[in-house]
């Protein structure tokens, strides 16, 4: 039977008056740094690849597909392993299976191949997806059920300041020189060709080096370290439940809503390097416009420290409908109009784009009991929208430009406001109103 919680919490089964759990979340939050950190890196890739493998921008967008499509994959055998092996033991996994993606960049640069980039994009993703499936549940159930989507809120700020990092990062790096004009690529000779790419893709290999071993590091740290156990949130192996996901409408409405957030977040952040560097709206150098990039991913993180706070206070349905709401209004603000004002437009949806996948994550897990992890592998499938939508804008914007190609996430950001206002109700509130 499941556990009935209250509509903005999860099925937690930490008691209300458990022990302080700030040492074990200090823990978890480094994991959110992590992979916040390397999935952003992936908006500096975008221009860089595209560049130096001479990409459209559908093509391009392959970056995104192979990265996110691995959620779709990998999501329900990481909730069997985290079944299997536990939270903390996942954790390390992901970590240690992250890790060995980063390492991968360092032949397929060597070489250079856009395919092998791509492979190696498809590992790391698949490590971040067992991190994920494992480190979201474990922070809503570890304390109070009450401040279960504050406590998420304030995990996933600590992901938004790696996303923050990771452009400055990249563009110091990855983008620090100046790339030839695509005009200029396409004149050479082919063994010249051959040696500028070498050359442009070799500056991605010291950062995922670098990424790789710290990952390996925080690997062993992390199974060092004595986290807490809470195996009622836990399905184990071979234990009957008499309960089904399917019957919990909130999930399944939240893992649309999740795809298409996830959708509308990763379009945005995968285009705004060239979105700025177009005449009309910032005319930026690639590096320049990378730093802006910085100030999307940073609103996020704002926002979700905001938003923790205001998480005690509101209901989260309230709240992520008016952050849908005020999204979707800033990103048609920015089709309409050119110039800084577009510009600074858009990158004022990161802060309003800040509570909603916690929030959305919060609701869509709620009162799953002992299928938290199940659950929790259905919601991070649902980041396939990553790679989904980012690849639909993208032969979009070939085709129409990449200025009014921003009507898709516009969509996604309604959805998101139907979740928020009726789709998240929870099984305890659909049969009070019938």
């Amino acid at each position: 039977m499941a556990i009935v919680t209250p509509r903005n919490s999860v099925a937690s089964t930490a008691p209300e008056t458990s022990p302080s759990y700030a040492a074990p979340l200090a823990v978890v939050t480094t994991l959110f740094f992590m992979w916040g950190f390397l999935t952003c890196l992936n908006d500096i890739l975008v221009p860089h690849l595209k560049s130096i493998f001479d990409l459209n921008y559908r093509q391009v967008m392959l970056v995104q597909f192979a990265f996110f499509g691995a959620y779709f994959i990998f999501s329900i055998p990481s909730a069997k392993v985290v079944d299997w092996i536990g939270y903390q033991k996942s954790m390390v996994l992901g970590l240690l299976i992250t890790g060995l993606g980063a390492f991968l960049f360092l032949p397929a640069a060597s070489v250079p191949s856009y395919p092998l980039f791509l492979v190696a994009l498809i590992v790391l993703a698949a490590g971040i997806t067992c991190l994920q499936v494992a480190a979201n549940p474990y922070v809503t159930v570890l304390g109070k059920s009450s401040t279960a989507s504050s406590r998420l809120n304030l995990t996933q700020a600590f992901n938004s300041l790696g996303t923050f990092l990771a452009p400055f990062f990249g563009g110091l790096l990855i983008l620090s020189a100046a790339p030839k004009s695509m005009d200029e690529i396409r004149a050479l000779a082919p063994d010249a060709l051959q040696a500028y790419r070498l050359h442009e893709a070799a500056t991605v290999k010291t950062p995922y080096v670098g990424l790789g071993i710290a990952l390996v590091v925080l690997a062993i740290a992390i199974g060092s370290f004595k986290l807490p156990k809470i195996p009622q949130a836990q399905h184990q192996i071979g234990e009957k439940v008499d309960d089904s996901i399917w019957r919990h409408k909130n999930l399944i409405f939240g893992a649309i809503a999740i795809f298409v957030y996830v959708g509308a977040e990763v379009s945005i952040g995968s285009f705004l390097v060239n979105y700025f560097t177009q005449p009309e709206i910032g005319g930026f150098t690639e590096k320049v416009a990378a730093s802006f990039v910085a100030f999307y991913w940073g609103g996020a993180m704002v926002g979700r420290f905001i938003g923790s706070g205001l998480l005690q206070k509101m209901k989260t349905g309230r709240l992520l409908g008016i952050c849908a709401i005020c999204a979707a209004v800033l990103v048609t603000v920015s089709m309409i109009s050119t110039g800084h004002f577009a510009m600074w437009s858009i990158i004022l949806v990161g802060f309003f784009n800040s509570i909603m996948f916690p929030s959305i994550f919060t609701l869509g897990v709620a009162e799953l009991g002992p299928l938290t992890g199940d659950g929790s592998g259905i919601m991070i499938m649902a980041i396939v929208g990553g790679a989904i939508l980012p690849l639909a804008q993208g032969a979009i914007a070939d085709r129409i430009g990449i200025h009014h190609a921003f009507f898709v996430p516009v969509i996604c950001y309604l959805y998101i406001l139907f979740f928020a206002l009726s789709g998240s109700k929870p099984n305890s509130e659909r049969m009070v109103q019938t």
